[in-house]
C-alpha cells in the first residue's frame, strides 16, 4: 500500500505533536480542551477566585527534550521521543558483549555498575549471540531482584532462527519472536519492542497491526523501529493513524563522528512532526574512535571478535585510515576539555536534537565508568567547540533545500 507523504504532512500540520500522540488534552476543568466547567465557560463555584486557582502550567520550549538529573548519580533523564517514558540519556547495549565477548560474571559487573550509576535503559535483541545475550541479561536481572518498574528493557525482532518463518516482520514472527525473547529474558513484558530493520516482504499494515496486538496483549508497552528510513517510519505512523492503531515512538539509528546525516538531518523532522525520538548506538564506531591506536586495531575493537572480519576490512581500508587520522586530530580538543576522545565522542552524540538516549557497548565496568564521564563533557560542548569539531571532521550534514 502506498502512502502519500504530501497528504500525510498536510494532516500533520493541522494537529500539534502532543495532540496526535496523546489525544486532545483536557482543559483545567476536565473535558477535551473546551471551556472550564462544561459548555458554560465557568468553573464549579463560578467566582474569580476559582478561576485564579486554575492557571495552566507554561508549556515547555518547542522542540525541547525535558531533562532532569538523578539524585546521587548525576545521570540525566529524557523523554523517549514525545512519549511519557523517561529513559537515562546513556543506556547499556548488549550487542557482541553479553553472551559472547565477555563472561557472564563480567556482564553482571557491568550491568550492576550501570544500574547503580543511574542507567535505566538496557537494550538487547533476539539475534545477539543467537539468543545468549537475552538469556544472560535475564539471568542477571532475576538474580538482582531489582524492581521491574525501575528499569527499561528493549529487544529487537527480525532474525530469530534459520527457518523461513523465523525471520522478518510477519505477524507470526513478531508475536512468536517476542514470546521467545520474553522466555529467554524471564520477563512478562518488555518496555519497547523494536522492528530490527524494515521488511519488504511484509505489508506495513500487517507490521503495525502486529505491534499493536503485542502491546494490547501486555507483551510490550511501546514499539519502535531500527534502521528504518524516514519514509518508512512516516508510512508506519500514517498506517497507525488511518486504522486507529499504535504508532512507533522511537527509531534506533547508528550515529557517530562519521555517521551523522540521518540523526542530524532526517530524524529531527520526524521528532517535531510526529514525536518519534531517537536512540542511537555505536557512538565509538564499534570501538574505533579511541586515542589508543598506534597504527593498529585496538584489542577492545569489535573487529577482533569472531564473525566481524567485515568490520576489520572496513577499518583497514583507505577510508578507515582517514577516519583514524581525523580521530587523532580531535586529541587537542579532548585535552582542552580534560576528557578522553571516547568521552568527547559520546557527549557529541548526546547533543543532537531529538536524541533520547545513546547506547553504550562496553566490555568491562572500568570502561563503562569512563564512558559515563561523558555526561560532564556534555555541559562543556559550547557551540564554538562543536564548530571546531565539525571543521576537523569536514563532514557536517547540510540541508538539501
Amino acid at each position: 500500500m502506498q502512502v502519500s507523504i504530501a497528504c500525510t504532512e498536510q494532516n500533520l500540520r493541522s494537529r500539534s505533536s502532543e495532540d496526535r500522540l496523546c489525544g486532545p488534552r483536557p482543559g483545567p476543568g476536565g473535558g477535551n480542551g473546551g471551556p472550564v466547567g462544561g459548555g458554560h465557560g465557568n468553573p464549579p463555584g463560578g467566582g474569580p477566585k476559582s478561576r485564579a486557582a486554575l492557571v495552566p502550567r507554561p508549556p515547555a520550549p518547542a522542540g525541547a527534550l525535558r531533562e532532569s538529573t538523578g539524585r546521587g548519580t548525576g545521570m540525566k533523564y529524557r523523554n523517549l521521543g514525545k512519549s511519557g517514558l523517561r529513559v537515562s540519556c546513556l543506556g547499556l547495549g548488549t550487542w557482541v558483549t553479553f553472551g559472547s565477548q565477555i563472561s557472564d560474571e563480567t556482564a553482571e559487573d557491568v550491568l550492576t555498575a550501570a544500574y547503580e550509576h543511574g542507567v535505566n535503559l538496557f537494550d538487547t535483541a533476539e539475534v545477539y549471540a543467537a539468543g545468549k545475550a537475552e538469556r544472560t541479561l535475564g539471568n542477571i536481572l532475576k538474580s538482582k531482584g531489582w524492581r521491574r518498574s525501575s528499569y527499561v528493557i528493549t529487544t529487537k525482532i527480525f532474525w530469530g532462527g534459520q527457518a523461513e518463518t523465523e525471520r522478518g516482520l510477519s505477524r507470526k514472527h513478531i508475536i512468536e519472536g517476542l514470546q521467545g525473547s520474553l522466555d529467554r529474558l524471564q520477563l512478562e513484558y518488555v518496555d519497547i519492542v523494536f522492528a530490527n530493520r524494515s521488511d519488504p516482504n511484509s505489508p506495513m499494515e500487517e507490521i503495525v497491526r502486529a505491534m499493536t496486538y503485542v502491546i494490547n496483549q501486555g507483551l510490550a508497552l511501546y514499539w519502535g523501529t531500527s534502521r528504518w528510513s524516514a519514509a518508512e517510519i512516516m508510512e508506519a505512523y500514517s498506517m497507525a493513524r488511518q486504522f486507529n492503531l499504535i504508532p512507533p515512538v522511537c527509531e534506533q539509528a547508528d550515529n557517530h563522528f562519521f555517521q551523522r546525516e540521518k540523526v542530524e538531518m532526517q530524524l529531527p523532522e520526524l521528532y517535531h512532526k510526529i514525536g518519534v525520538g531517537s536512540v542511537t548506538w555505536s557512538p565509538l564506531a564499534c570501538g574505533l574512535i579511541t586515542s589508543k591506536y598506534d597504527g593498529r586495531v585496538p584489542d577492545t575493537c569489535k573487529t577482533t571478535v569472531k564473525g566481524y572480519q567485515w568490520l576489520k576490512e572496513k577499518v583497514q581500508s583507505e577510508d578507515g585510515k582517514k577516519q583514524q587520522a581525523r580521530v587523532m586530530d580531535l586529541l587537542p580538543i579532548a585535552h582542552q576539555l580534560d576528557c578522553t576522545v571516547a568521552q568527547l565522542a559520546i557527549a557529541w552524540c548526546l547533543r543532537s536534537e531529538g536524541v533520547s538516549s545513546v547506547l553504550l557497548g562496553v566490555s568491562s565496568a572500568e570502561q563503562l565508568m569512563e564512558h559515563l564521564g561523558s555526561l560532564q563533557v556534555l555541559s562543556q560542548l559550547t557551540p564554538q567547540t562543536v564548530m571546531e569539531i565539525d571543521a576537523l571532521l569536514g563532514n557536517k550534514s547540510h540541508s538539501k533545500k
